[in-house]
């Protein structure tokens, strides 16, 4: 059961992880078929799961290997409104720095979720500035990944 749940007064909650996935310079980035948005290997924490325990089963269904986590790197506060639906999010995500793994070079080119086909893209750190990638601030702090956990607030408008 994913944490992620509407609020009485109107609006959701998410509790969401990421897998920050690099290697030669590159972002291991997915996209749904028919968005141009890129985003982290991940998905919302279930019920009972920790944030490692979420973030490793994800990473499992999604690549087909077995990845080990470095350090959480950053903290997601983000409040946004879906734009189909109107609904104001409060989304609360934690991003992971992935160990590097042999077998992230044949990784599947995609993968089918429930909500259709997802597509597996390594994009140029140095190119980030090209692409819709969320969290959007991944253009810059990944360019220098800090060296502590970095708490970031994003407020849509």
């Amino acid at each position: 059961m994913n944490i992620c749940f509407d609020m009485p007064q109107g609006g959701r909650f998410n509790y969401r992880v990421g897998a920050v996935i690099i290697r030669d310079g590159r972002l291991l980035a997915v996209k749904n078929e028919g968005s141009d948005t890129y985003y982290t290997v991940g998905g919302r924490v279930q019920f009972g799961e920790s944030l490692e325990e979420s973030l490793l089963r994800e990473a499992r269904e999604e690549l087909g290997i077995p990845l080990e986590i470095e350090r959480l790197v950053f903290i997601h506060e983000n409040f946004f409104t879906l734009s189909e639906e109107q609904i104001p999010f409060h989304e609360l995500a934690f991003f992971f720095l992935m160990k590097p793994h042999e077998g992230l070079a044949d990784v599947k080119a995609d993968f089918d979720e429930p909500y259709g086909k997802v597509s597996i893209s390594w994009l140029p750190l140095d190119k980030l500035d090209e692409y819709k990638i969320y969290p959007e601030f991944f253009k810059k702090e990944l360019r220098d990944i800090p060296a502590n956990i970095k708490h970031i607030v994003t407020r849509e408008g």
